[in-house]
């Protein structure tokens, strides 16, 4: 019999590319179709989530006709409690078979795999998600090895099916490498890395898909099965550039959108003092971030990117508004570094164009780098280069070991390399933005963010 398996990856949140390709979807769909998704389809920069604790996305898959999804990375970063709500409350099932509790307990709503009858073919689909380490553990996670982990669930459900489908959230290199080691493995839905395979990767007789990003594409594989004998019919992508957007799918995202502005929307408290905000230059929103992740952590000092918010606030703070001004869903982290790196990474934020590069980085949601803020220290530099730099009241030691406040953009080296030379890392569930939430309501922190912490020395003419 035939069986055409549509699949799509790494949306993250492009909801109007979503819509068009919904529609596609629909034109490719028949009765012997399967619909399926790899994972960061749910991606929290947007506001519908966000008001909806991830239930938008849930609707929107459920819409769409989706027969199941594997959890990525970012279906994870709002924290167990909300990937718990969108699992237990979404009828399409949520695979994951190396992803657990902190516990090490099942997240409840999440399977380790299904069986699906279509038309008397059973299939059978697992999924994993990336381990992303010490990360983990401050979002409520703990993550398995996946190659162990998919092994053991083929294992334990060989002989109960014909085909064997493994949505596999860990990149297409890595998929590669597990299909020359793992046998059995029938179909492999690749995402992660946002690669785009215009047709099937043939290996080890695993064929290997993967549809790009952002819902710009959808995959279609089609597949003749014969017993144990698959073979490939058609294996295309097809770009939603030019696809009318559904309307159904549109309603739903107006309907999630005006829901998420009444709840985010409400004001939380009134500004006395405005924070303003400046990509290079020193600024209080920035500041208030960097103390309040030093006093939230209980570090050294405070550090962070002006990059990390966009704007500042100026009249009252909401939910709403701290999501717009700090997109990004990074979360505070403390670490341990030596002083050279710390100084290295300030020298660098002297340099106005490497404040303006592209901040592209995981989890990044901003346009640039920006110029690194400190809580807990003092810089006097010339205009291009530290002079001095004091840590507390005293000067700042290359060869110690300070814990630093940051997010875990800085904590992996984004946008400053040197940070990267890091140990023993922690990460809470929070996000940045509720930083700004929880401090700029405390009078002290608003009063101190106004406090400079770079001096640059005047230029001694003649």
């Amino acid at each position: 019999m035939k069986l055409k398996i549509i699949h799509t990856n790494d949306l993250h949140s492009h909801f109007d590319n979503f819509a068009k390709a919904v529609t596609l979807i629909h034109q490719h769909k028949d009765e012997n179709t399967l619909l399926v998704d790899a994972g960061d389809f749910a991606d929290f920069k947007s506001i519908e989530l966000q008001g909806t604790k991830g239930i938008a996305a849930v609707e929107l898959l459920e819409t769409a006709g989706y027969d199941l999804i594997t959890i990525g990375n970012n279906e994870m970063f709002n924290g167990a409690d909300t990937l718990e709500h969108m699992a237990t409350k979404s009828t399409v099932p949520f695979i994951s078979n190396n992803l657990f509790k902190k516990d090490k307990t099942m997240i409840p709503g999440v399977q380790s795999s299904v069986i699906l009858n279509k038309n008397g073919l059973r299939i059978f689909v697992t999924g994993a998600s990336p381990d992303l380490g010490a990360f983990n553990d401050g979002l409520g996670f703990h993550g398995e090895n996946y190659i162990i982990a998919i092994a053991e669930e083929l294992e334990r459900n060989r002989g109960k099916y014909d085909l064997c489908i493994l949505l596999n959230h860990v990149g297409t290199l890595a998929d590669t490498d597990l299909a020359k080691e793992i046998s059995g493995i029938d179909v492999i839905v690749s995402s992660h890395d946002h690669v785009l395979y215009r047709e099937a990767q043939v290996v080890n007789g695993t064929f290997i898909v993967s549809a790009g990003n952002f819902g710009e594409h959808i995959g279609v594989l089609e597949l003749e099965i014969n017993g144990t004998h698959k073979t490939l019919l058609q294996s295309a992508v097809y770009s939603t550039l030019d696809s009318k957007s559904d309307e159904e799918i549109l309603s739903i995202l107006k309907r999630s959108k005006e829901t998420a502005i009444e709840i985010l929307g409400k004001p939380l408290y009134g500004m006395e003092e405005p924070l303003w905000h400046d990509v290079i230059n020193e600024n209080p929103i920035t500041n208030l971030i960097a103390d309040g992740l030093k006093d939230m952590l209980n570090t050294d000092i405070g550090l962070i990117n002006s990059g990390i918010v966009n704007a500042g606030i100026f009249s009252y703070v909401s939910h709403k508004k701290c999501i717009e001004i700090c997109p990004s869903p990074l979360n505070p982290t403390s670490f341990e570094i030596q002083g050279k790196y710390i100084i290295e990474a300030v020298q660098q934020s002297l340099n106005v164009q490497h404040c303006l590069q592209d901040g592209r980085g995981p989890g990044f949601r901003g346009k640039y780098v920006g110029g690194l803020h400190l809580s807990g220290a003092e810089v006097v530099h010339d205009g291009t280069r530290v002079v001095e730099m004091r840590i507390g009241d005293e000067p700042l030691d290359e060869e110690r070991w300070y814990s630093v406040a940051s997010s875990d953009y800085l904590q992996r080296g984004s946008g400053y390399p040197s940070l990267a030379h890091n140990r023993n890392e922690f990460y809470r569930p929070e996000e940045i933005k509720e930083v700004i939430e929880i401090y700029a309501e405390k009078k002290e922190f608003v009063s101190s963010a106004f406090n400079t912490r770079f001096t640059e020395l005047q230029k001694i003419k003649g």
